[in-house]
């Protein structure tokens, strides 16, 4: 049932190619950014380096001009702290995104999990869309399309998390376009107080309209 809910959703959107980076770093900085505020806020922030944008310079930066720069994300004062830290970890690779992709990654989540300001959605972003490693990434848009479908996944990030994985294709393909379709359809249509049930791809199926 998943698959052919993530078949619906492509042939209704296409292939969306996530996630909207020039470097697997930017997706690393934007996966920080993006806790607790829009993407717009995030596209802000990255403007606001003005091209500079690279694990050097945020490892020397002093926190007023970091938190400055980053300021339209919110939370500055945390996400400064938190990009400091991710950046370091990268710093244990070389800032080489290949010799991270050559590690396992439930040993790369683990260590992305250690690191200050990380969480399970953040470290999974990273690693679906920064190392191209096959995870599935939960979030709110995920969690309120197997309450409205319904989608028997279980409960928590962990148990959505493994249905997922076991139901589709292992593959960074699908898990990167069935989360961008997921976000997309649930912006257009499937929001959280007022559903925009009409023209929904999903809407022959779905809980919530039946």
């Amino acid at each position: 049932m998943v698959y052919e809910l993530y078949q619906t959703l492509r042939a209704h959107y296409g292939d969306l190619h996530w996630w909207p980076a020039k470097t697997p770093y930017e997706v690393i900085v934007g996966a920080v950014l993006t806790q607790n505020t829009a993407w717009s806020n995030v596209e802000k922030a990255i403007a606001n380096f003005g091209g500079e944008l690279s694990p050097e310079y945020i490892l020397n930066a002093d926190m007023p001009e970091l938190t400055d720069i980053i300021r339209p994300a919110g939370f500055f004062n945390q996400k400064a702290v938190y990009l400091k830290a991710v950046t370091a970890w990268f710093a244990g690779y070389g800032f080489d995104a290949a010799a991270v992709r050559r590690e396992p990654p439930d040993k790369v989540r683990a260590e992305l999990l250690s690191v200050k300001g990380v969480g399970k959605e953040t470290a999974d972003s990273t690693l679906l869309y920064a190392f191209n490693f096959p995870v599935f990434v939960v979030d709110a848009y995920t969690i309120r399309l197997c309450g409205r479908v319904p989608i028997s996944a279980g409960n928590g990030y962990d148990a959505v998390k493994a249905y997922f994985e076991a139901n589709l294709p292992h593959s960074e393909e699908v898990y990167n376009n069935f989360h961008a379709l997921i976000v997309i359809n649930a912006k257009e249509h499937c929001r959280k107080r007022k559903p925009l049930c009409g023209g929904c791809p999903l809407n022959e199926r779905c809980g919530k309209r039946l």
